[in-house]
């Protein structure tokens, strides 16, 4: 049973990795530790508890988040994935796929947090967020190109102690293309679909 509320505690309903859990606790928890300490999620690491190494990252609302830095109370009533939530069963998430293919890690430390960075990080440059890499910021303009250049700038919160950046960049850039692939996949069907539906309503007419 959780201890009731205080004056300096709250009870909070997170809901993690599509489950709710209810807890009470310290005004001053981070979500870090609500995580780990409280919750047994374990995957999100504590590096430099200063927001500064990326090693805690887990997505808020579908965007990436320093967890360290971030209230336990403040994330109440908002969407939260954590490296745990990632993988379908025993199906890997596609960046998870390519970390291993391409050996993106080394001690595998940060990895959790490089991995929930990667995923938003695809997911912002499929939206047409430009980074401080991007030449053409115009709207107009679509996404830049997914280069190099462009993973690093975007990546750049993460920090690897083992150096594993080459091997980072490939499995994002990988992912990036088979994210690509899906989306076209899904639109292509979709175009079919409507294709079929204007062809069946001139044969009704």
């Amino acid at each position: 049973m959780a201890p009731a509320p205080s004056s300096t505690s709250s009870a909070v309903t997170l809901n993690i990795n599509g489950e709710k859990h209810q807890l009470t606790v310290d005004h001053r928890t981070t979500l870090l530790d609500a995580l780990r300490e409280r919750l047994d999620l374990t995957g999100t690491k504590k590096g430099c508890d200063q927001g500064q190494c990326g090693a805690c990252t887990v997505l808020v609302d579908g965007r990436r988040a320093v967890s360290c830095l971030n209230l336990a109370v403040a994330a109440e009533g908002r969407e939260i994935t954590t490296i745990e939530g990632m993988a379908e069963g025993d199906r890997l998430h596609p960046v998870q796929q390519a970390f291993l293919d391409l050996d993106g890690y080394q001690c595998g430390y940060c990895t959790p947090g490089q991995i929930c960075s990667a995923i938003a990080v695809i997911e912002e440059h499929a939206a047409g967020w430009p980074s401080a890499a991007t030449e053409d910021v115009r709207p107009e303009a679509g996404p830049p190109p997914l280069t190099p250049d462009e993973i690093r700038e975007r990546m750049s919160g993460n920090l690897c102690r083992c150096g594993a950046y080459v091997s980072i960049v490939q499995a994002v850039t990988r992912a990036a293309e088979a994210h690509d692939a899906r989306a076209h996949d899904v639109e292509a069907h979709d175009g079919d679909r409507a294709d079929r539906y204007e062809t069946t309503e001139e044969t009704a007419a």
